[in-house]
């Protein structure tokens, strides 16, 4: 029984991974507003039903890509070290994060990650969507500096500022890079700006974060 549950449970996410995989090779070639559900279906050879039974959304086909970082600024302060102050953890996160030319930092030049991100940026309803997300994130985050001991307006405003602070640093990276700068030429720079911006950030929190 265990296996056979086992093996049903990896078909599905198989199925749900070539369903992914197909709408975003599709939406790039074409643009997220040219390609209908049924096409993605057919191609994908799945029913509609099926479809939707995975991703309730077009939108969802592009941004289930993010969703293990919606709530990863509120894992990364819940993960820290004793002693390590929140905002310390994130700064490290990030830095780490840039180090390893994470797409969500906007530090990576694999081409079909910056058309990826620049159908986004440019399509109205996944902009939208993404809006929400950075929301989501920023109600996690404020949850777990509460959990840290901040007091519950100052863990909802730095919350907000430290997910709007590495929204802006990713979109600054992902303009270098569209302009022609290679992710190792920029690195340097987006170091010093996430540097900054935490600098920033403890100052404005009186380094109590």
């Amino acid at each position: 029984m265990n296996q056979r549950m086992g093996l049903r449970e990896l078909k599905k996410e198989r199925t749900r991974e070539t369903i992914a995989e197909t709408a975003v090779r599709l939406f790039l070639d074409k643009g997220f507003d040219q390609v209908s559900i049924t096409e993605i279906a057919e191609v994908a050879e799945v029913s509609r039903r099926t479809l939707f039974a995975y991703f309730p959304t077009k939108e969802d086909l592009v941004l289930q890509r993010f969703a293990d970082h919606e709530s990863e600024a509120a894992r990364i302060v819940r993960a820290r070290p004793a002693g390590q102050a929140p905002l310390e953890a994130l700064r490290a996160a990030l830095l780490d994060a840039l180090a390893r030319r994470e797409p969500n930092t906007g530090l990576c030049d694999d081409p079909e990650v910056m058309a990826f991100l620049r159908m986004i940026l440019e399509t109205e309803s996944l902009a939208a969507r993404m809006t929400r997300y950075t929301a989501r994130g920023s109600d996690a985050l404020a949850g777990a500096l509460r959990e840290a001991g901040l007091d519950p307006l100052d863990a909802r405003l730095v919350a907000a500022q430290v997910i709007v602070v590495q929204r802006e640093l990713s979109l600054v990276n992902q303009e270098c890079l569209a302009d022609g700068t290679t992710a190792d030429d920029q690195y340097p720079l987006a170091v010093r700006a996430a540097e900054r911006a935490y600098d920033l950030l403890c100052e404005g929190l009186g380094r109590q974060g």
